[in-house]
């Protein structure tokens, strides 16, 4: 193949000089198989032409008849689509992974980060015709900080000290402690900005936000429809999105193959190859840091026992999980949260699989011929139940025996994850280490569903967000990510890809967020269809 022929043809096709149809008789003739070709438009030629029109439907799995609308509650994949959709946040997570600008245009810090003023883009409306302005974002803000609050962000916003405004174009943050990753934090899923009241408080169930699509109908865990909100601030391409909550993941594949959804997430990699064979299907795949895990509750017997939790971290066949489940469409876990495409990754050894080792500990404990009950679900992973039976067949050649019960998948975030002892669980890539240590090991976050308590962690944890010495830095979340490897009640199975298939009518940049499934929830934004 001549690379000048090829970039001579992606040019001519970009400037409109050649069809799709004559794009692809050249890529063929090129030696380009059809699916080749097709991906090579797309990538090269379809995403540099963004085009408005259209109802774009885009299906999910982990949809919950509990879902809200209320951001700081949103657990499942559903309903962390859902804000994504009708809201805005200060910042956002680029498709590159950095951090960019969203309803704020612009931030500064003081030298010591304990000090930051954000900027407001003008000329913002929420839907109900109010305009966005400082008091909202205060307003905001404030609704994760409260003593009663059980939002999922107020681990990442314990620090703060005072929320200000300065005049309606200005926020004023100050923190107890420096805080690099303040804008990366206020990126964060659940802190949607919603109008104030005259009280200064929100009503976070509304779903009157300012994002891209303005709420028209929803149906908690089944169906959500949106459409085109003409006042927002930066450019969307589509006239309607509807959002499916769709669990089985067998009808998930169903509906963009029969083309009831133009884009699902999550198809089971087990049928991957067919999906692709499939006319019109076009599959992604994003590395992320997304983590399948099996969490102990720490503060409960036999979990409070660290050669317990030893023992059963010995006894997960991790390689097995991820090539026979996952198929290989990941990266192993290591018993610590932060994944390799995270910023301050440690190269810790890695645990493995050894049923001499778990008997080890068991013995140490006092625990020989341990008997538990793992709580899973599909709800966790497509092929989560699966998991389960392996780690069952593993964890029985170390004298474990599992009991795996098969929870139902529409009602797992809210009665089974963070109650039940031993249970599967699924965690969102965060930008930086602070954030996922902060989310689910900070000590008192409401999402520290482990109940895991280590002074040293803690301390280090304090220590390390107002650490500007990036040395410094890097060598506390490395001995963090070696207490969570050694001591912590959370087994890292592996980091997830993010597989998604679209229609190929549905168009996207080359990059891909991996912050969450769908370009990080930004497709009904980012994405277009083709003209």
């Amino acid at each position: 193949m001549n690379k000048t022929d090829l970039s001579n043809l992606v040019v001519q096709s970009k400037t409109g000089s050649l069809s799709r149809r004559q794009f692809m008789q050249g890529a063929l003739a090129l030696g380009f198989s059809v699916p080749s070709a097709t991906a090579l438009w797309s990538t090269q030629v379809a995403a540099a032409t963004p085009k408005k029109g259209g109802t774009f439907r885009a299906a999910v799995g982990d949809a919950n008849t509990t879902d809200t609308l209320d951001p700081a509650q949103a657990q499942g994949a559903f309903a962390i689509q859902s804000p994504h959709i009708w809201g805005t946040y200060l910042t956002e997570v680029t498709p590159d992974n950095k951090i960019g600008p969203d309803s704020a245009e612009s931030w500064e810090a003081t030298p010591d980060a304990k000090s930051w003023r954000f900027t407001l883009a003008r000329g913002q409306e929420f839907h109900n015709g109010k305009s966005l302005t400082s008091d909202d974002v205060v307003a905001s803000l404030n609704h994760h900080l409260g003593p009663d609050s059980k939002s999922g962000a107020k681990g990442l916003l314990s620090d703060v000290e005072s929320i200000k405004t300065d005049g309606k174009g200005v926020v004023v943050i100050t923190l107890k402690v420096g805080t690099a990753d303040l804008p990366a934090i206020l990126a964060d899923y659940h802190i949607a900005i919603m109008p104030a009241d005259a009280s200064g408080k929100v009503n976070a169930t509304s779903g009157i936000g300012a994002g891209p699509y303005k709420l028209a109908s929803f149906q908690p865990g089944v169906q959500a429809n949106f459409v085109r909100h003409d006042k927002y601030h930066r450019e969307s391409y589509f006239d309607e999105v509807q959002l499916l909550g769709i669990n089985d993941v067998t009808a998930r594949m169903n509906s963009l193959v029969s083309g009831i959804a133009d884009v699902i997430a999550d198809p089971d990699p087990k049928v991957l190859d067919m999906l692709k064979s499939a006319p019109s299907v076009v599959v992604d795949e994003v590395p992320s840091g997304t983590q399948v895990t099996i969490d102990m509750d720490c503060s409960a017997v036999p979990f409070d026992n660290v050669d317990v939790r030893l023992a059963l971290k010995y006894a997960l066949d991790r390689r097995a999980v991820l090539e026979k489940i996952a198929l290989g469409h990941g990266t192993i876990g290591n018993d610590q949260p932060i994944a390799p495409n995270i910023l301050y990754y440690a190269e810790l050894e890695q645990r493995e699989y050894d049923p001499d080792k778990a008997k080890f500990h068991l013995k140490k404990a006092g625990a020989e011929g341990l008997a538990v009950s793992l709580s899973m679900s599909d709800a966790v992973y497509a092929g989560a139940i699966d998991i389960a039976n392996i780690y069952q067949q593993s964890a029985e050649k170390a004298g474990i025996k599992l009991d795996v019960v098969n929870e139902p998948t529409d009602s797992y975030w809210s009665n089974v994850w963070g109650k039940k002892p031993f249970a599967g669980g699924n965690y969102g890539q965060r930008a930086t280490p602070d954030m996922v240590f902060s989310t689910f090991f900070r000590q008192g976050a409401a999402w520290n569903n482990t109940r895991w308590q280590n002074d040293r962690f803690q301390q280090l944890l304090l220590s390390a967000k107002g650490e500007l010495d990036e040395k410094k830095r890097a060598q506390m979340y490395k001995e963090m990510q070696q207490l969570c490897h050694d001591d912590s009640g959370t087994i890292v199975a592996f980091f997830q890809s993010f597989l998604a298939a679209r229609n190929e009518r549905v168009q996207h940049q080359s990059n891909v967020s991996s912050e969450w499934q769908l370009d990080g929830g930004r497709a009904y934004q980012r994405w277009w269809f083709e003209g």
